[in-house]
């Protein structure tokens, strides 16, 4: 399985992260799924997560070539708040 795993250093507007989260649920072949972070052992650096799993590399592959999965980073940037994007083989 592939995770892509975003991380924002705030918590977006509700409405419009709806908008967004939309957009990635366009993505075929992924699992979208997003949430508030509410603490960290170490101390809270994000505020808001989201994550798609993709079954197998392939599918992923597959995913990011697409039109809509380019509009969602796009999107995402406009938001206007810091993110950080991860890819993850998980096993």
């Amino acid at each position: 399985m592939v995770r892509v795993l975003i991380t924002y250093e705030q918590e977006p507007d509700a409405e419009r992260y709806e908008e967004h989260a939309e957009l990635c649920r366009r993505v075929q072949g992924g699992t979208f799924r997003h949430g508030k972070v509410f603490g960290s052992p170490t101390g809270q650096r994000y505020a808001y997560y989201a994550e798609w799993d993709f079954p197998d590399m392939d599918s992923f592959k597959a995913a990011t070539r697409t039109e809509e999965f380019a509009a969602t980073g796009k999107h995402a940037a406009g938001l206007g708040i810091p993110f950080h994007v991860h890819f993850a083989e998980v096993k």
